[in-house]
């Protein structure tokens, strides 16, 4: 997509912090990650992986391991929240958001590391998401979860999302929230620019 310049993903990191205080990168996955990403869904508890794929995996099939990986394609986009441990990049969590251009909504799932959770990482990610979603101009963004994911529904229910049944399945719920942000007001400085940018790039904003 054109706002988001690919051939230079840094300019579209952030830093957040933890509940303690701890630096949080946050930034688009790449082909480097492959291993480390893996990784990351291997070491996943079975609930927390569950949870997130709505189905029981160990790890990603190659199919859907590549489309993680595919940064822009058909407007979908992975990121990871990484934090320096022992030395190490690591990753803590990651979350898979797209955004459907007809309808003007983003829709996302994420995940965070077992042994991180209770950090606030998933609250400051849900949070940068929403400043994604507003420099794409999305009106709202959704995400199902299941029923019985008492974390996610919670996060969600204090992030500020109403919940709906979901359409197709009844095992899950779906939460929506409006985004009302206008470039300038967006929070994370990357996508405030990009949001700027989409803005003078649009037919209207030269009319």
């Amino acid at each position: 997509m054109s706002t988001v310049r690919l051939e230079d993903l840094k300019q579209y990191s952030d830093v957040l912090r933890t509940r303690h205080g701890e630096r949080l990168n946050v930034r688009f996955v790449e082909p480097r990650d492959t291993d480390e990403l893996q990784h990351y869904f291997r070491s996943l508890s079975t609930r927390s992986r569950y949870n997130r794929f709505f189905g029981a995996i160990s790890e990603l099939p190659k199919g859907l391991l590549h489309d993680f990986l595919e940064v822009g394609e058909r407007d979908r986009f992975t990121v990871v929240a990484t934090m320096t441990v022992d030395g190490f990049e690591t990753i803590v969590a990651e979350a898979r958001y797209a955004f459907h251009a007809e309808t003007a909504a983003l829709e996302f799932g994420l995940s965070v590391d077992d042994r991180w959770q209770g950090h606030g990482i998933a609250t400051a990610l849900m949070k940068n998401l929403e400043c994604r979603a507003a420099a794409l101009r999305a009106e709202h963004m959704f995400g199902d979860t299941l029923r019985s994911n008492e974390t996610m529904v919670s996060l969600a229910r204090k992030s500020g999302f109403t919940f709906v049944n979901h359409p197709d399945d009844w095992k899950l719920v779906r939460f929506d929230k409006e985004i009302n942000l206008a470039p300038q007001d967006i929070p994370c400085a990357s996508w405030r620019l990009a949001a700027l940018s989409r803005q003078a790039d649009s037919p209207s904003a030269s009319a």
